[in-house]
């Protein structure tokens, strides 16, 4: 992998979240957007709509030529059948749109690359919570700048878990019984959700995750992260991070992570 090349690549994702930050605070001074539903009764915003295409105009003014997914324009191939390897910028302009209509600041913009289907670059930009986490493969990752990793943590009671959505997981008795388990033992419990207990995963502030209803647009700059700090980031089942993904188990150490994925991995 052009270490040159990621880096390059993420300084333009930063240039893209910059302008995504930009968007989102004109519309949050004007006032002037309203709220409406997808076919999957989850929420989106003028807003949202006006983001991605900032992102993407950055993206596409700026290079490198590479397919786009974004979580509302949809999936964009560039037809570039002699590119040298396969790009694919993954996008969700406002990841926590809920949040966002209820003016609370869990919300961000996630922009990832991958590379020849591996997650390399990652930036996850919460400016009403006054964090950005950047991410690349082999140059680490940053919060605010500074570098941070996970906390080298072995024992299950010790760990701090942190939820999400967990729908599916609630829906089979076997496996919410386990996640009961999983409770009863960690020290300590609360639902961050979103970006924000990634972040904390990563600078050492909370240890394990346990989501089992996510996006692939909700996760592929955070699992660049999670990496490069020392986690480990899978579905419930133990599958790598895809495209496909729809669940996380994500542990700030291997020792933690394969404590917990025995209690998941049969139900998903």
């Amino acid at each position: 992998m052009d270490k040159e090349f990621l880096k390059q690549a993420l300084d333009i994702a930063n240039q893209a979240a910059d302008s995504a930050e930009n968007t989102i605070q004109q519309h949050l001074v004007s006032g002037d957007w309203s709220v409406s539903f997808k076919s999957d009764d989850s929420p989106v915003t003028e807003v949202d709509i006006a983001t991605e295409h900032a992102i993407k105009a950055v993206l596409a003014e700026k290079g490198p030529e590479a397919d786009f997914y974004g979580e509302e324009t949809g999936r964009t191939d560039t037809d570039n059948t002699d590119a040298p390897q396969a790009l694919l910028w993954l996008v969700d302009p406002i990841d926590g749109t809920k949040s966002f209509i209820r003016n609370m600041p869990f919300y961000s913009t996630q922009i990832a690359l991958q590379v020849n289907g591996e997650l390399c670059v990652g930036v996850s930009n919460a400016k009403a919570y006054g964090q950005r986490l950047t991410a690349c493969k082999g140059a680490g990752v940053f919060l605010n700048g500074e570098s941070v990793q996970t906390r080298q943590i072995t024992d299950l009671s010790d760990v701090f878990l942190s939820t999400g959505n967990l729908t599916t997981l609630a829906n089979n008795s076997e496996a919410w019984s386990n996640l009961a388990e999983v409770v009863k033992t960690v020290r300590r419990v609360r639902g961050y959700g979103d970006f924000c207990h990634y972040h904390q995963l990563c600078a050492g502030q909370t240890d394990l995750i346990i989501e089992s209803d996510v996006n692939i647009l909700d996760i592929a700059a955070l699992t660049v992260g999670v990496r490069e700090a020392g986690g480990v980031i899978t579905d419930l089942a133990g599958a790598p991070i895809s495209l496909e993904t729809s669940s996380v188990l994500a542990a700030a150490t291997p020792a933690i992570h394969a404590q917990v994925l025995p209690m998941f991995q049969r139900y998903f």
